[in-house]
């Protein structure tokens, strides 16, 4: 297949969930179809990345553009000035008219079979009627996000900005899965909640695993027993996650193993994570290998209570042999067992009992070890990329959607 990959922002380093998949996917897709990665990106030119970009992914074409300014300053401005905007800032701040008009180009003339906008954020940039088959990747439910974001922040100013961005990426959201070939969700439950908001075909690839580089790890023997939590520390549901733990579970889990140590693991802390740190919290920001960390874990934590999609740092334990502990949403969309491969728990006392117990237990652990492991060896990279081949191939046979009247 000829594949056009469009994506919005930066695609290194691959440092989030969103990039560690999309560039797993692509690097295993060159392998065996003529790929053309297209992105754009704000802040300074950047001819380094430029020259990175297209070693890494063959034959990829970077502009810069003005769009997406860095910096909180240049976001909040550019926030206020977006708010009678239909469009959703988080989506509007990623428009650009040359992204725009090389995109319809390729499009129109069919250059391609097939191709893929990464993430809601890079719709802007295609046109309305889309003639050459296009199919939305759609790591996350962007409005079920919003929402969690809403309901979970204490800031009065920032609860209600979150709630008019949720009521405008609700309808945007709704608007832009009608008009594509095909959505890609990530999950089950993420293609229910698709469906349910009108989207006619949608077809789910799981999240994935690099095995090779998250390889299985001996048993943990860390004395103080350290409790291990990875991910972005400047993605605001990781930050509420963090906070949350140390303030509600934390305590209930010092009092049974005083000694044990918290690790925050991830790059960006802001200062609200950082005033975290203390004898038995360690805040490491951004470190070589997140893998390190891991290996000498005792359990891993996903003490998340917003966000969407599946999470990549659940798998990526798993791989190495760890037992791991969630809410049902820091586990939301992963095709995990509650009581044999994971521990799901969504009350502070009881998170806080479950990580005791397996800290106390080592047999009890070394089961959810093994579990863990043969559960993320069926997730490896190359498998999924097989399955979004597959996918891409489906779309490549459908008509070309028209806009609906009441979208």
């Amino acid at each position: 297949m000829r594949i056009l990959w469009v994506k919005s922002g930066k695609m290194l380093p691959v440092d989030t969930g969103g990039k560690i998949r999309s560039y797993n996917i692509l690097r295993h897709l060159i392998q065996t179809h003529e790929v053309t990665f297209f992105s754009d990106y704000g802040g300074k030119p950047d001819p380094g990345y430029e020259e990175e970009i297209a070693l890494e992914l063959p034959g990829a074409q970077t502009i810069h553009t003005d769009a997406q300014q860095g910096g909180n300053l240049g976001q909040y401005f550019g926030y206020v000035r977006g708010i009678f905007r239909a469009a959703p800032f988080a989506v509007s701040n990623f428009a650009d008219a040359r992204m725009r008009r090389q995109v319809a180009s390729w499009l129109d003339e069919r250059h391609f079979d097939v191709a893929v906008c990464d993430f809601l954020v890079a719709s802007i940039n295609f046109p309305r009627i889309l003639v050459t088959p296009t199919v939305l990747f759609q790591h996350n439910v962007e409005s079920s996000l919003w929402k969690r974001r809403a309901a979970t922040e204490s800031n009065l100013v920032r609860r209600l900005a979150y709630k008019l961005e949720a009521a405008k990426m609700d309808r945007y959201e709704k608007s832009e899965i009608r008009r594509f070939h095909l959505i890609i969700a990530v999950s089950d439950h993420d293609r229910r909640q698709m469906l349910e908001m009108g989207a006619s075909e949608v077809s789910v690839v799981p999240t994935g695993v690099d095995t090779h580089k998250y390889q299985v790890s001996p048993p943990a023997i860390a004395n103080p027993p350290r409790i291990v939590f990875t991910g972005s520390m400047d993605w605001e549901p990781n930050i509420d996650a963090v906070n949350y733990f140390c303030r509600e579970i934390l305590p209930g889990v010092r009092k049974e193993l005083p000694e044990a140590l918290f690790q925050i693991v991830g790059r960006k802390p802001p200062t609200s994570v950082k005033r975290l740190a203390c004898d038995y919290v360690q805040v490491t920001g951004t470190v070589p290998s997140v893998s390190d960390y891991l290996r000498d874990a005792t359990v891993v934590v996903v003490p998340l209570r917003a966000g969407a999609g599946t999470r990549l740092k659940i798998f990526e334990a798993m791989a190495m042999g760890k037992a791991v502990i969630s809410t049902s949403i820091g586990a939301e969309g992963l095709d995990v067992h509650n009581g044999s491969d994971i521990i799901l728990a969504d009350e502070p006392a009881a998170f806080a009992n479950a990580i005791v117990r397996l800290t106390r237990e080592p047999g009890l652990r070394r089961q959810y070890e093994l579990a863990a492991v043969k559960l993320a060896s069926h997730y490896d990279w190359s498998n999924v990329a097989n399955s979004f081949a597959d996918a891409l191939l489906r779309a490549c046979s459908m008509k070309p959607v028209l806009p609906r009247k009441n979208a």
